[in-house]
């Protein structure tokens, strides 16, 4: 029994909203944040990445750029550039790439959920990835990067979410100079609201797509604040986190693909060889290929392509994460013929997301790597059945597109 709760959104003002949505603060190292905030001074990630405010000798994680940001989102709401919605709402989150359109709704999420397990995980996170978001969530009392959460698809939220797309005017309607669409409308009517409220307390799954580390921040600050308030009573705001949750017959997972250093002392065709005996391997030229379906990959080597065909006997073990092509790709090549044993640590591999395509393994395996794999791209449906079972997908098994904009909805804690 899920809570998903409207909220009270401090958001930008309707004509600044194209400036100051900005990426996910960890698509950027501090350079290209640097930049990127000099190029638009609106830009919400010079509150999510405050250093860009400072010196370079500045540490990235000094008290100071935390107040910092603190500071600068006060500032943003005295110019009136963030305003504060007087009631609680949903809000529809409509992004749209190359024709494609995902919708989801902007809500806010329970801590009691996480920690049961009603809203389920498919990857570990770290504690030192963790601190800087829990120190910028408690310095600013707000969350301001949504959690990306999947869910499977209702047709009583989806007609909600169809009618008021179809009757109302959106709040928001721009496209962002990478060619993402974004739209968002308000949802403040309260049947509308009690009816979204009641499809969700039925669902017994939600799952994290994307955001773990976000997610666990936000958890952590606020168990520090009922641990601050002893007799909290639940409906503090502390008590919940900021989400947008999509149906997962909406969802696109791109491929993340794998670049290899070196080939493990072997030669060419000592490699192709032993390949082989694992696969069924077809020559393909020079031209570039995606894999066609599960089980297949494509592999660049020495300028030219080929097709890598997994065995059904590969493909049908019982564990949900075993079964996956990141986990038959590591099982029985990465490891036992390049020597790959654990792709979290090994600085011999490196990870490319979908979007970058195909001519950037052709790039990277003819300048820093020698050999390239690209994926089939991991369903929802294994993403959802590897989180039902309890377990842990490998590392960089999902690349998901378009990335949810920052800076959009703020949920003051």
């Amino acid at each position: 029994m899920a809570q998903i709760r409207p909220f009270t959104a401090v958001r930008p003002a309707q004509s600044v909203a194209d400036r100051v949505a900005a990426l996910p603060y960890d698509v950027y190292n501090r350079e290209e944040a640097k930049r990127e905030v000099e190029r638009e001074p609106l830009s919400f990630l010079k509150i999510d990445r405050a250093e860009t405010q400072f010196p370079d000798d500045v540490d990235t994680y000094d008290d100071r750029v935390y107040h910092k940001a603190a500071d600068l989102l006060k500032d943003m709401e005295q110019q009136e550039i963030y305003i504060t919605d007087q009631d609680k709402a949903y809000y529809i989150y409509r992004l749209t790439m190359n024709g494609r359109a995902q919708t989801g709704i902007a809500a806010c999420a329970s801590l009691d959920d996480y920690l049961n397990n009603v809203i389920k995980k498919h990857e570990n996170t770290r504690e030192e990835k963790e601190q800087d978001r829990i120190r910028h969530v408690d310095t600013l009392s707000a969350q301001t990067g949504p959690i990306f959460l999947a869910y499977r698809s209702r047709k009583q939220i989806n007609e909600i979410v169809d009618h008021v797309m179809k009757t109302q005017e959106p709040l928001y309607d721009f496209t962002s100079d990478d060619g993402i669409s974004h739209t968002v409308w308000k949802i403040s009517d309260a049947s509308q609201i009690e009816k979204i409220c009641q499809a969700f307390s039925e669902m017994d799954d939600i799952y994290i797509a994307d955001g773990h580390h976000r997610a666990a921040s936000a958890v952590k600050v606020g168990l520090r604040r009922r641990e601050a308030h002893p007799g909290y009573s639940g409906e503090e705001e502390f008590n919940y986190f900021l989400s947008v949750l999509f149906p997962d017959d909406q969802l696109m997972i791109m491929d993340y693909n794998r670049v290899v250093r070196d080939l493990n002392g072997l030669t060419k065709e000592a490699f192709l060889k032993k390949t082989g005996e694992i696969f069924q391997v077809k020559k393909l030229g020079k031209s570039a290929a995606h894999p066609e379906k599960k089980g297949q990959f494509t592999m660049y080597l020495d300028g030219e392509w080929y097709l890598l065909e997994a065995s059904a006997q590969m493909l049908s073990r019982e564990d949900a994460v075993k079964a996956l092509d990141v986990s038959v790709l590591q099982d029985y090549l990465l490891e036992p013929v390049l020597g790959i044993h654990d792709s979290r640590t090994d600085e011999r591999i490196d990870f490319v997301g979908g979007i970058r395509g195909l001519a950037e393994l052709e790039k990277r395996a003819q300048t820093d790597m020698k050999v390239a794999f690209a994926m089939y791209p991991t369903s929802i449906s294994e993403l959802f059945a590897v989180a039902d079972a309890g377990l842990l997908m490998p590392p960089k098994s999902t690349w998901f597109e378009p990335k949810l904009r920052s800076g959009l909805f703020i949920h003051k804690i």
